[in-house]
């Protein structure tokens, strides 16, 4: 629903998903999750909330 409004209110803006890494691990390594996320193109940060640092981007 986030990507229908950015395209309507503000189409330049870049939105990117924050996930913790036990999140990513568990549920976005699905392959139905996979494809959702190549399908709207989504960019994940992939973080540790224990140490509060950025692991890696996903394009």
């Amino acid at each position: 629903m986030i990507e229908y409004m950015k395209e309507e209110r503000q189409p330049e803006r870049i939105l990117y998903l924050a996930v913790p890494v036990s999140v990513y691990g568990k549920f976005f390594m699905l392959p139905f999750v996979q494809t959702v996320i190549k399908r709207f193109q989504i960019i994940l940060i992939i973080y540790d909330p224990v140490g509060e640092v950025l692991l890696e981007w996903k394009n």
